[in-house]
């Protein structure tokens, strides 16, 4: 059986976080998996940082987490970073 590296084992396997929303103060549930949610209290997207990942570096990055979840986390890396 073959290991994934140690930098894709959040992505591949998401645990729960929670995070405040900035507009309104409510907590929100969201995955490591995840770049952002919609509040629960007053239903606006809220976002958590992103932190640098192997993702963005590693040639077999799409074909480890999957090509979907790629493609969002990479599409909301870029946006922070811009």
């Amino acid at each position: 059986m073959k290991e994934s590296c140690p930098g894709s084992r959040e992505i591949k396997n998401p645990s729960p976080e929670e995070i405040i929303c900035a507009f309104c103060t409510q907590k929100n549930e969201i995955w490591t998996d995840e770049p952002d949610t919609i509040c629960k209290g007053c239903g606006k997207t809220i976002t958590r940082d992103m932190v640098p990942s192997c993702i963005q570096w590693c040639p077999a990055a799409k074909e480890c987490v999957g090509i979907e979840k790629y493609e969002k986390l990479m599409k909301k890396l870029n946006e922070q970073n811009s």
